[in-house]
């Protein structure tokens, strides 16, 4: 079986596990410039961040509910509330060190949800990667068992083959033996056996 290997680039192997830092970094990053432009100390600005996380995490709550629940929508939103709500604490606070304690915290807790998508990831590729195997086996076995009934079929089409040969050069050379009269063999016929005695 012909398989291309691809092989991937570091960064499309690292992109995946360096996401939730480089979300949550970007989060205060901008929160901080936001802080250095007038965010520091200002209410309305804490105020409209308070109503923004507030609306993310109802919206993540309602849609984890009920029948109709989407545990995607539901996670962007809760995700959404939680950034808002780290961007509002660090655009707001005047020092660096309660940013930064959430910062932590925040990619702390980006991970820890993000380990348990990648364990069940891993394992749905190690199960497919199992089944395809078990097929290839499977099917490999096919294979082997068609080609030995294949070559059997070809070994006793050739043997045949090599008997009708004989057959049939022994015809001809006895037919060329001087003095053979087939007519006198037919009518002579062939000597009876002996009848087989049944066990008593």
């Amino acid at each position: 079986m012909n398989e291309q290997i691809v092989a991937r680039h570091w960064l499309a192997l690292i992109a995946p596990k360096a996401a939730p830092a480089l979300a949550t970094s970007t989060v205060l990053i901008l929160a901080r410039i936001w802080n250095a432009n007038g965010a520091e100390h200002s209410l309305g600005n804490a105020v409209l961040m308070t109503a923004l996380s507030l609306a993310a995490a109802a919206a993540g709550a309602c849609a984890s509910v009920g029948r109709a629940s989407d545990p995607v929508i539901a996670g962007a939103a809760f995700t959404a509330s939680g950034g808002l709500a780290l961007a509002g604490v660090a655009g707001y606070a005047d020092g660096i060190s309660l940013p930064l304690l959430l910062w932590v915290l925040a990619t702390a807790v980006t991970y820890g949800l993000a380990a348990r998508y990648w364990r069940d990831d891993r394992r749905t590729a190690l199960s497919h990667e199992r089944h395809i195997n078990e097929q290839r086996e499977e099917h490999a076995h096919i294979e082997r068992v068609e080609t030995i009934r294949g070559t059997t079929q070809i070994e006793v089409a050739r043997t045949g083959a090599a008997y009708a040969e004989q057959l049939a050069a022994a015809l001809t050379a006895r037919a060329m033996v001087p003095g053979f009269d087939p007519e006198s063999l037919a009518t002579a016929g062939l000597p009876e056996l002996p009848a087989r005695r049944e066990d008593q």
